[in-house]
């Protein structure tokens, strides 16, 4: 029941925190209490003070007196950068400071009055803290810890947890999907250490996600760090630097789910459900990071439909306009862009611009605009170091410089333009080192918040002008936790165009430098978005840094992206697939791969839009670590995961490799391209040539696909050119593995399933409301049916032409069934 609190005699157990209000109304806390948030999920405090957070009687988080700390200092600094991050990861540029103190609750009272649990905290020196604690929701624990007086300058949460299990979530990071025996920084910290100077925290998230069903969230827009089961394989320690905000409290949130995919559910009951992003936006996409003029863009258009290669929309990368953010198209580069756009769109384009939240305070075209920002005060009332080397941003607090802005933003949109690559905008740091990087904004935040919240900000600014009822397409550098409300897609930033793991020595023809990080990276980097709040991911294909990308380096990550949420394919030093002959090895083989993999991800995109409308029910990530999914297996691989429930995916990440381990869950798994079928659990070498994903069906999966022939999503002026899924949805394509059990609803309304018993199976297919041409059923690692109740046919190209009928390709152990529209079922006997 929620919001029921249960008392009990007193048994030791764990701990939990808080503390004030008048000393008539507090009770020594010699009986034990419950917070009971339903469906088996009970907070227990004790004496200690001790929390245990249980599911069923099993604990999953428990915390003890030394858990719940603060660092007290003897007068809190308004001048100083209250940085937790480098009170665990130490530098010499750092001082920290001399009276600094980490100290533990001496005594603890419960405060009686109110809802749920509120304890009061005495500390040495007798500074107080109030802790308060209530049933949100079944599941789902809500806290507060308040400090009162000066002295507080961190608040540091340290709860245990299991020594087995693993740790997700906390935002994007490119070392590891598994964050035991790290320390995360949750804002960009400089480290000289590495090729880009900063530790590329570019979307830290405070959600930390336990994989026996459980987690940690901080809501606290201060700077912070978690360090994970570093010194202590059960201890989690989550430092916040609250400064002079120490007495408006740090909410924290505890939550509880019987599967680790569950607990982002919670997360976005509290900062909000992700908004999607348009169906069009999932991809392909393609895109130069120098376009050289219109003739250049429009050439690409006709080749990309010339050579029948996949794609829904393209954006153009700077430099396009007069000056960054001229909020035009220069125009001698680009003399007629309405034209441009316009062919874009007839040939099924979605387009999109590259942009900053800046005006180039130096060039001639922007001159009048930077001097109206100034005049009308536009910019921030104090502003710090800019990174970007254009200029200050905006100050979008400003309702006025927002409203300004956005009159900018729609002379694009008003010309055709539907998304927008937003880069940079990370300009406000926290600090350096001990000293504050002081800003100021409009609405009287500074940098303490503002480091993390102004990137919401930014987004929104773009969001709001975009079509709000058919969606779009915002690819955004940055985030934070809440920014999924903005209809977002992350991509890493710049990545190595090589297999670098991050941090790995690279040494390239006498170019040496710690990377950044490649393919590998990139992969982690989506795995810890999904469970972080983001489930849209695109990394730049290929990679940025030291391009140009080779085509053993192109062609097994363009493998990754078609199995990933976004699939965006470009690099710095401008290679497409369909130029070849090149120094960078680009040949026919790769275009023919590159044509497959564009198909293959546009192809999924029915499996993949339902998984995204299902995220407002169930909220579970998209691409899923397998440790996160399976977390029976005690296995964190950072190469292999699940895209949806019923494909596995082993992506090759490493030079030269031409096999793949992969490790199995339990059941029987069918390999996507050779049909091979594989029993888990079990871990197994698998043949994987370049040009071969290892890629799994399951046992009770089912994948729901476009036409084979499909070339966009978006509509067409130029049918007979364009294969447009707006303009006609066709007939529904969709696999599973022969002899199964599975089902499957899509985001229409329409189900397909299979029911097997001994040596038969049944085929049934209900259509929905949009997908409602019939569908052909291809069914894996089959034997030779003894018969189908339909007519059999010669070859799948007959299939395909007739109403309904079957045909086995027994070159590949593969069953086709074509089923009329409708309601249908075909029965078949092994």
């Amino acid at each position: 029941m929620l919001n029921a609190m249960r008392t009990r005699t007193w048994a030791p157990s764990l701990l939990l925190l808080a503390a004030c209000g008048g000393e008539d109304n507090r009770r020594p806390m010699t009986e034990e209490r419950q917070l009971d948030t339903g469906e088996g999920y009970v907070l227990v405090v004790t004496d200690g003070p001790s929390l245990s957070f249980e599911r069923n009687g099993e604990t999953l988080l428990r915390f003890e007196a030394s858990s719940l700390s603060l660092g007290l200092v003897e007068v809190v600094d308004d001048d100083s950068n209250y940085d937790p991050y480098r009170l665990v990861e130490p530098t010499p540029l750092y001082d920290v400071p001399a009276d600094l103190v980490f100290e533990t609750p001496t005594s603890a009272e419960f405060v009686e009055g109110g809802e749920g649990i509120t304890l009061a905290l005495t500390y040495p020196g007798g500074v107080t803290a109030e802790l308060t604690l209530s049933a949100a929701a079944p599941g789902h624990v809500a806290a507060s810890l308040k400090t009162a007086g000066s002295r507080t300058a961190f608040v540091r949460l340290a709860p245990y947890a299991s020594s087995d299990e693993g740790f997700y979530g906390l935002g994007e990071y490119f070392d590891s999907v598994d964050h035991r025996g790290k320390v995360r920084a949750m804002q960009i910290e400089a480290d000289g250490s590495i090729e880009s100077s900063y530790n590329e925290a570019h979307v830290p998230v405070p959600l930390l996600v336990g994989t026996r069903g459980w987690g940690l969230f901080v809501e606290s827009p201060y700077p912070g760090a978690f360090s994970v089961a570093v010194d202590d394989p059960e201890r989690i320690d989550a430092t916040f630097g609250t400064g002079p905000a120490s007495d408006l409290g740090v909410p924290f949130h505890l939550f509880g789910a019987g599967h680790p995919l569950d607990v982002t559910r919670h997360y976005y009951e509290v900062t909000g459900y992700p908004k999607l992003p348009a169906r069009w936006a999932l991809g392909p996409w393609v895109w130069r990071d120098e376009n050289e003029d219109q003739a250049q863009v429009e050439s690409d258009l006709d080749t990309i439909r010339d050579l029948d290669l996949a794609t829904t929309g393209m954006w153009i990368d700077r430099p396009y306009a007069s000056a960054v953010n001229a909020f035009d198209f220069e125009p001698t580069q680009f003399p007629d862009p309405d034209a441009m756009i316009a062919k874009m769109h007839a040939l099924g384009f979605r387009t999109a611009l590259w942009h900053t939240p800046y005006l180039d305070e130096e060039a001639p075209a922007t001159a009048a605009l930077v001097a109206e920002a100034e005049a009308e005060g536009y910019y921030p009332p104090q502003s710090a170091v800019d990174l970007n080397g254009w200029g200050t941003l905006i100050d979008f607090t400003n309702a006025e410089a927002k409203a300004w802005w956005q009159a900018k933003i729609d002379t694009y949109v008003d010309r055709g333009v539907e998304g927008f690559k937003l880069d940079y905008g990370e300009d406000v740091l926290n600090g350096l080192f001990f000293e504050r990087t002081p800003w100021v904004f409009a609405d009287g935040s500074d940098e303490r918040t503002m480091h993390s919240q102004w990137q919401r900000l930014y987004h929104e600014t773009y969001a709001s002008r975009l079509d709000q009822s058919e969606g779009y397409f915002l690819l955004c550098r940055a985030g934070t936790y809440g920014d999924q409300t903005n209809g977002v897609i992350i991509w890493p930033g710049d990545l190595d165009a090589n297999f670098a793991k991050h941090r790995d020595m690279v040494d390239e023809g006498g170019d040496s430098y710690v990377a950044v990080g490649g393919l590998p990276a990139s992969v982690i980097a989506g795995l810890g978005l999904g469970p972080s709040g983001y489930p849209f991911y695109g990394a730049d294909t290929g990679g940025y840094r030291h391009s140009p990308t080779d085509k053993e380096v192109f062609m097994r990550w363009f493998e990754q992206t078609a199995l990933s949420t976004v699939m965006q394919i470009g690099t710095s030093a401008n290679d497409v697939a369909w130029e070849l002959g090149g120094d960078n090895g680009f040949d026919q083989e790769l275009l023919d791969s590159y044509r497959v993999y564009t198909r293959l991800h546009l192809r999924l995109f029915p499996y993949l839009w339902t998984y995204a409308e299902r995220l407002a029910e169930d909220g579970r990530p998209i691409q899923r670590a397998l440790g996160l999914a399976h977390p029976e297996l005690g296995l964190h691989p950072d190469d292999i995961y699940l895209l949806g429930d019923a494909l596995l995916v082993a992506p090759v990440v490493e030079r030269g490799a031409t096999d793949k381990v992969v490790s199995f869950p339990e059941g029987r798994w069918v390999h996507w391209f050779t049909g091979e079928v594989f029993e888990g659990p079990t871990t197994a070498t698998v043949d994987a040539p370049l040009g071969r994903l290892p890629l799994f069906l399951a046992d009770d999966g089912v994948v729901p696909m476009l036409r084979p022939t499909i070339d966009t999503l978006a509509p067409t002026t130029e049918p007979a050119r364009v294969d447009s899924y707006d303009d006609d949805v066709g007939v529904l394509w969709v696999r599973m593995v022969a002899r199964g059990t599975a089902s499957f609803t899509l985001f229409d309304g329409g189900t397909v399933a299979q029911r097997s018993d001994g040596g038969t199976s049944t085929i049934s297919v209900e259509s929905g409301g949009e997908l409602d041409q019939g569908a052909i059923i291809e069914l894996l690692a089959a034997t030779a049916p003894s018969s189908v109740d339909s007519t059999e046919v010669a070859s799948l190209a007959d299939l395909e032409a007739a109403a309904e009928g079957w045909w086995f390709d027994a070159s590949t152990s593969a069953l086709f069934i074509k089923l009329p529209s409708g309601d249908s079922d075909a029965a078949i006997s092994w």
